[in-house]
């Protein structure tokens, strides 16, 4: 029985294309928490194996099948897609959002020194961050908050588990973005629906055949 509900774990896991939450399958399973838990760590040591191309990782608050990062440029050739590349520029806003969520276009400006405006809308595109309502003051500016999908390609269990922030970078990052650098992106995690996900010194690239739109900053 045990064996079979393995089997069913991951389908369930491997139809998903997402991370799903212990309480979910548990309800589609027909099993209480503590079996699917017991099920979850099973599947994970079986994955470990060093033959196995996937891995059971828990992500974003939920757990998902994910390749392995040793077989990532392979996947990239499957895929046929361009990766996603994210400029130092982007890379610095994201961390601040990350770290000071939720926040607006002006706070992030009052930390970096120059305009977020084309930035914030690559990672927006690529469903890394969204909006999280309007901040009650004048002109009731949009907020910005992180996504799953953020917690997906940084291979992060919740926002808790990003590495501490210095509180000299917290009070001032613009003098300091070196530091921002404690943000770094995991290959491993979600390569399936990012494929490739890595930091580049120069452009916030979008794909190229769907926009002509040059990179900000």
């Amino acid at each position: 029985m045990q064996q079979d509900n393995m089997g069913r774990l991951e389908a369930l896991l491997f139809a998903a294309g997402e991370p799903l939450g212990v309480p979910q399958l548990a309800e589609l399973l027909g099993l209480n928490k503590p079996q699917t838990w017991e099920l979850l760590g099973l599947l994970q040591e079986e994955y470990k194996s060093e033959k196995r191309g996937l891995e059971l990782r828990e992500v974003a608050e939920g757990w998902q099948l994910c390749t392995k990062a040793c077989h990532h440029e392979m996947i990239l050739q499957l895929a046929g897609t361009q990766e996603l590349k994210l400029s130092n520029a982007a890379m610095e806003t994201l961390a601040i959002i990350a770290y000071r969520q939720p926040v607006t276009r002006t706070e992030m400006e009052a930390i970096r020194g120059v305009s977020v405006d084309g930035v914030v809308n690559t990672l927006l595109e690529w469903e890394l961050i969204a909006e999280a309502g309007r901040k009650d003051t004048a002109g009731r500016p949009i907020l910005y908050k992180t996504t799953d999908r953020f917690l997906e390609v940084f291979g992060l269990k919740a926002l808790k588990d990003l590495p501490a922030m210095p509180d000299i970078l917290a009070e001032d990052a613009a003098k300091h973005p070196q530091q921002l650098s404690l943000l770094e992106m995991d290959e491993a995690g979600n390569a399936g629906s990012m494929p490739g996900a890595e930091t580049d010194a120069e452009t916030d690239a979008v794909p190229a055949a769907e926009t002509d739109t040059p990179s900000a900053d």
